[in-house]
């Protein structure tokens, strides 16, 4: 009797195993198609990089003559371009602003998150609602205070807009987390002698070091991709990477230096990527945590 029973079910485990194979093979294709088809813009601009300016549209999946001259173009001064400054202004304001949105926002996110306080709901509001703001609508207004404070061309009239529109990514990310986070750790370090600020300082920082990680990459990169604000309010010496590549100039008046531009935005690209794989682990710990708690 138990032989019959085994051999009636091997073909319904055998169906079962089939199709466990192939949904798990439709995942992987489906996979598959999403990252080829996200990383095909960011190839085929590293393959035109290599490519020289006479083959700027070729249409081969890799350069037939790689070479680097549009690196060295990219960096050269003699077209009026400032490739090198621009990527220390950019990497120079990317971490102010970082820096500054960490500091605000995880004191503000704490409060908002682990304090009681009036019209704390409200605050959270306006915070959000800054968030979604349109930046457009502030270029005039900004450009006009900047000029009259004369700062038209200086590094605070970077910093001081993308820390506005960084905090309240900064804010929400860690307001989320400080909530899901128990209560009794903190109160066991009251008990234990500490006062909230140590219990702060000792206890909940800790805990939270993947979430400001993600916090702060995740505002780095928004500060390095910014380019709105940067192109107006910025001149040719704090000009940001996103600005400098789009000035680029050609060898020529009306040419255009497709070459050059995809060289230097792979210099730009590449970093992050690298950052992003290097620490992958860190930012899914931080966006993930606290959600099962």
């Amino acid at each position: 009797m138990s032989n019959l029973t085994t051999t009636a079910n091997l073909p319904l485990n055998d169906k079962s195993s089939n199709r466990l194979r192939w949904a798990q093979s439709r995942t992987y294709a489906q996979a598959l198609i999403i990252v080829l088809w996200c990383l095909a813009p960011f190839y085929w601009m590293v393959a035109t990089a290599f490519r020289p300016t006479s083959a700027t549209f070729e249409t081969t999946l890799w350069p037939t003559q790689p070479t680097w001259d549009n690196f060295v173009t990219a960096f050269s001064t003699e077209r009026g371009n400032h490739f090198g400054q621009a990527l220390f202004n950019s990497v120079f304001v990317g971490v102010v602003v970082t820096v500054i949105a960490l500091l605000v926002g995880v004191f503000a996110a704490y409060a908002l998150a682990r304090l009681n306080f009036r019209f704390k709901f409200m605050v959270l509001g306006i915070i959000l609602g800054a968030s979604m703001f349109p930046g457009v609508a502030l270029i005039t207004p900004l450009f006009e205070l900047f000029t009259n404070l004369g700062w038209i061309g200086q590094y605070q009239a970077l910093i001081i807009p993308n820390i506005s529109f960084v905090l309240p990514l900064t804010v929400y990310t860690l307001v989320s987390f400080f909530r899901e986070m128990p209560w009794e750790l903190e109160e066991a370090a009251r008990m234990d002698g500490c006062t909230q600020g140590q219990a702060f300082r000792k206890v909940i920082m800790p805990l939270a070091a993947p979430a400001v990680f993600t916090t702060a990459i995740l505002a780095f990169i928004a500060s390095w991709n910014e380019f709105l604000i940067a192109s107006q309010l910025s001149d040719q010496n704090t000009q940001t990477v996103t600005v400098a590549i789009a000035s680029f100039s050609g060898a020529l008046p009306q040419q255009e230096p497709y070459t050059a531009v995809m060289a230097a935005g792979t210099i730009v690209t590449v970093p992050l990527v690298i950052m992003v794989l290097v620490f992958q682990r860190k930012i899914v710990a931080g966006l993930t945590a606290g959600g099962v708690k």
